[in-house]
């Protein structure tokens, strides 16, 4: 990406935010539109998938409070129209407080990038001028000193994208952990030309432009300029004879399966990160980070809370007032839970150490139990009932039957 493309983009607009947007607002926002947008869901529509790449792109910058602060810098310094690098007829103005090289001296586009940077908030003071500004935006490194060379910046290993998916879990799943495949569609190293970009049996050689510093200058009027150069887009290297498959980019986009270990007692809606399971880096550069949505199917039977598991079990009337052993079930296998004579519709029981696994400890089982009601009766079991209630004498409710007697209120 040249220079001039890096600021007339507007990542904001991309993702649809405003440009105080917080972080959660961004990330929001990309997940919305990464799920509309995803080549999986829009199979040959190519411009869903160039709207998702732009997202994907915006993402990648905004996501990043670092490159957020150097995009916003540079949008602030030169995305107002007046300036553009590189532009024709878009000179500074005589006297408005930009730094000059003097009379008759040129002035570097990555001097005034270096003058802002004095100990700017955000940036990096005493920096190396525009391609340390610019360069920290797509995965490069900072050299010892706060600077860096352009061949570096332009031909040195670049850290593969990061890529994000999804996937849902069973209940059970998410809490005792489990090992899924997960299909992908992301950027990778070309399969026939491995990331040269050149033909199988050639390869890329140094640019005879730029000498493989990925970038030219040139003067117009007083000043000098710094851009990406033409010949080589930057990279540092000319393939003369382009790979049929990848038409010389050495990036191809690939579908390809992974097997993820997903951890116990993940929840609904959380984000995983897998380091280094993202796209592969170029030339010779660490992959990038695969980022995991986890989403959970809920459960005919148990529920959750934090760590704990809840359960429902309804008993007989026989059971609450006799008292009873249960046997309840957990995710892995059966526990008993004894149940003493009187108990009341709405007790809740812990059986320890049979929820969730968490960090520390594992969570508890939480068994709450109703008493069931039949209902219908056979004429036996009316008779029976009846005698019973006619051996219970003992009022269930005194208070309300206090304030019934009295007239009523409190």
């Amino acid at each position: 990406m040249s220079t001039r493309d890096f600021i007339e983009k507007d990542y904001y607009a991309a993702l649809g935010v405003a440009k105080d947007a917080d972080a959660a607002a961004i990330k929001k926002a990309y997940r919305a539109l990464a799920r509309d947008l995803h080549p999986d869901k829009n199979p040959d529509n190519a411009a869903a998938e160039a709207k998702f790449k732009e997202a994907s792109e915006a993402y990648g910058v905004l996501s990043d409070p670092q490159k957020r602060t150097e995009y916003d810098e540079a949008r602030r310094l030169f995305g107002s129209g007046g300036f553009r690098p590189g532009g024709a007829g878009g000179g500074f103005p005589s006297a408005g407080g930009y730094p000059s090289g003097g009379a008759g001296q040129p002035f570097d586009l990555g001097d005034l990038f270096g003058a802002a940077g004095q100990g700017g908030a955000g940036t990096r003071a005493g920096g190396g001028g525009l391609g340390d500004l610019f360069g920290g935006l797509f995965g490069g490194g900072a050299a010892p000193g706060g600077t860096r060379s352009r061949q570096q910046a332009a031909s040195g290993p670049a850290r593969g994208q990061d890529v994000e998916t999804e996937a849902t879990l069973a209940f059970d799943e998410a809490v005792l952990g489990v090992t899924v495949p997960l299909r992908m569609q992301s950027p990778g190293s070309c399969p026939t030309c491995h990331g040269s970009g050149a033909k199988p049996g050639t390869a890329p050689h140094t640019c005879p432009v730029c000498n493989g510093a990925g970038v030219t200058s040139r003067s117009q009027g007083a000043f000098a300029f710094s851009e990406p150069c033409r010949e080589c887009r930057g990279s540092g290297s000319v393939v003369d004879d382009p790979c049929a498959t990848c038409k010389g980019s050495g990036i191809t986009d690939q579908v390809r399966t992974i097997t993820v270990r997903i951890p116990a007692g993940v929840k609904d809606g959380q984000r995983i990160r897998l380091a280094g399971k993202g796209a592969p880096g170029r030339r010779g550069g660490p992959a990038g980070d695969l980022f995991v949505v986890v989403h959970v199917t809920g459960s005919e039977l148990f529920g959750r809370s934090g760590d704990d598991l809840t359960l429902d079990v309804p008993i007989t009337f026989a059971e609450a007032a006799l008292g009873t052993t249960l046997t309840v079930p957990t995710l892995e296998g059966t526990v008993s839970l004894k149940v003493p004579a009187g108990t009341s519709g709405g007790r809740t029981f812990r059986v320890r150490g049979r929820g969730v696994q968490g960090k520390s400890r594992a969570g508890d089982l939480l068994v709450t139990v109703s008493i069931a009601v039949p209902a219908a009766l056979s004429p036996e079991a009316r008779t029976a009932v009846e005698a019973l209630a006619a051996q219970l004498d003992e009022d269930p409710r005194p208070a309300v039957t206090a304030a019934v007697r009295a007239g009523g209120g409190a």
